[in-house]
């Protein structure tokens, strides 16, 4: 038995588990949290990261464009809606890294757990600025003065599509983020930098996946091209083998001319 691949797993499942433990997602329902200022960035709790998700499998990459490095997938993104072909406009479109931004609460009735991180898309973060740019509320993050946000969630089937509904409203009343001095300074202080929570990926990694997304194993292969054969028959588009063959075409005029 090896005893330090044990370990080894054992200290990864623990940092995993770290990890999200960092993380809070509304369940379906009604819940309240609170926005909290941000200890890494005390002049805006708001935290735009880009994500890749449409790499192959289950996996996420984030971007390095997050912190205003080079990222391959977006060079390649950019190229394929630049080449005025529409097939593969839409394939730069869904290559290219999507946003998600972050802010710190604390979940009411949870206060115990910590500062969480909230991860949400574009219409609730405008839903978000805002009520902030309305001066009638005031600063809706002061931990003395501050306002809570109420939160419905509605699962895919309540909402009628395929990814459900997310509705905020600011309570009317401020209020303190807790009573206890000692608990409010533990809420401001002890707050992880989310930055550190995800591995950046290297500029070859995110290169050697997406030429592992465009050249697929030759099952993979096998199994896209048999897909798109009883599908090409109903579309008049441009067919699947020409237009992944153009793409890898692409792929290798950007990085290996």
């Amino acid at each position: 038995m090896d005893i330090n691949a044990i370990k080894s797993k054992l200290t990864q499942l623990q940092s995993t588990t770290s990890t999200k433990d960092n993380f809070w997602k509304p369940e379906p329902g009604q819940q309240v949290v609170r926005i909290v200022p941000y200890k890494h960035n005390k002049d805006n709790p708001f935290m735009e990261l880009y994500f890749h998700y449409n790499l192959g499998g289950n996996k996420t990459y984030l971007s390095p464009a997050t912190f205003g490095r080079p990222d391959p997938v977006e060079e390649f993104s950019n190229k394929l809606k630049s080449t005025g072909n529409k097939d593969e406009w839409v394939q730069g479109k869904r290559l290219e890294p999507k946003m998600r931004t972050f802010v710190p609460v604390v979940v009411r009735g949870r206060e115990n757990e910590g500062v969480k991180f909230w991860g949400f898309g574009k219409t609730v973060y405008q839903e978000l600025l805002g009520v902030i740019a309305d001066p009638d509320y005031g600063d809706i993050t002061d931990a003395m003065n501050g306002r809570d946000i109420g939160i419905e969630r509605q699962t895919p089937a309540e909402a009628g599509n395929q990814y459900g509904k997310t509705t905020v409203r600011v309570k009317p009343n401020q209020s303190k983020l807790v009573e206890d001095s000692e608990a409010l300074e533990n809420l401001l202080n002890n707050q992880s930098d989310i930055t550190e929570l995800y591995t950046e990926p290297s500029y070859d990694d995110l290169k050697e996946a997406l030429s592992n997304f465009l050249n697929p194993s030759d099952d993979s292969s096998q199994s896209s091209t048999t897909s798109a054969t009883t599908t090409t028959n109903t579309t008049t588009t441009k067919p699947v083998a020409e237009t992944v063959s153009n793409t890898s075409d692409a792929f290798d005029n950007l990085f290996n001319s």
